[in-house]
């Protein structure tokens, strides 16, 4: 059964909407109009959508997917455009934006459930940035990617912190320095996405995907998150160190002694659904 849950928005039909499939909460871009621009409100939305799915234990796994050919174009640069008039140039406004996205793309590293871009159309600039920053993406073959920014003399700086974490430097670089689109089969090979499927089929790929996830264990799915992130931006004794204590940790859980027990009496496992 689905149950739908829609994102407070001053208009009635609303610029993210959220639904629960089961244990999946999906967030859907609903402004295909103005090209689903991560506006300021837009930002905020998200930021809030995102702390209430960390408290919500029903949901185990997350989709991020969109309305229109475009999956998101970044920043809306009207919106920004339109504080150059404040006295300071519009440099207080620039960075709340900054600011704003940026913690709202950590919140995505930092939650407690898996993350899944499913992107049909364009993903630009920050667009791209939300895509890199989820833990998982499936690209339809209509999808592209872009870091677009330099083509009206804005380097993307902070998409390149989620894009330079995902790809390989030299893939990054190419992308932030040109600006040009790359096509889904080209992002799969640079990593940024995990698998290309026809065009339409990638919301439906991305519910699968989360579906197979949110059977396994939350205790073991939740360490296992937060420990990735940390250790890989440690050198190697000190994550080999690290990650010996998240085993430990984890070993002492009840989902593991269940799902061990179950592998040894060749049984399924019955992990805590609490």
């Amino acid at each position: 059964m689905t149950r739908h849950t829609p994102v407070p928005d001053t208009t009635q039909d609303p610029a993210l909407k959220r639904e629960q499939q089961g244990r999946v909460t999906v967030l859907t871009f609903n402004r295909p109009r103005s090209r689903n621009t991560l506006t300021e409100s837009m930002l905020k939305t998200l930021s809030e959508t995102f702390v209430d799915i960390a408290k919500d234990r029903a949901t185990r796994a997350v989709v991020i997917a969109s309305e229109g050919p475009v999956f998101s174009a970044g920043h809306d640069l009207k919106e920004m455009t339109a504080r150059r008039g404040d006295a300071d140039g519009g440099k207080a406004y620039f960075k709340l934006i900054m600011d704003t996205c940026s913690g709202m793309m950590q919140q995505i590293v930092n939650l407690p459930q898996p993350v899944i871009a499913a992107v049909e159309g364009t993903a630009t600039a920050a667009g791209c940035q939300l895509v890199a920053a989820c833990d998982l993406a499936i690209a339809a073959t209509s999808a592209k990617f872009g870091t677009s920014g330099i083509n009206v003399g804005l380097f993307c700086s902070t998409p390149m912190v989620a894009l330079s974490r995902k790809v390989l430097r030299k893939h990054a670089m190419e992308m932030l320095l040109t600006g040009e689109l790359i096509a889904a089969e080209e992002a799969h090979r640079f990593g940024l996405v995990n698998r290309v499927v026809a065009a339409g089929a990638a919301r439906a790929e991305a519910l699968a995907l989360a579906n197979t996830i949110a059977a396994k264990s939350r205790t073991g799915i939740q360490l296992g998150k937060r420990a990735f992130y940390k250790q890989i931006e440690m050198p190697l004794a000190e994550a080999y160190r690290y990650t010996s204590e998240v085993m430990v940790e984890n070993m002492l859980e009840a989902d593991a002694k269940e799902g061990i027990g179950a592998f040894i009496d060749k049984r399924d496992p019955k992990f805590d659904d609490r």
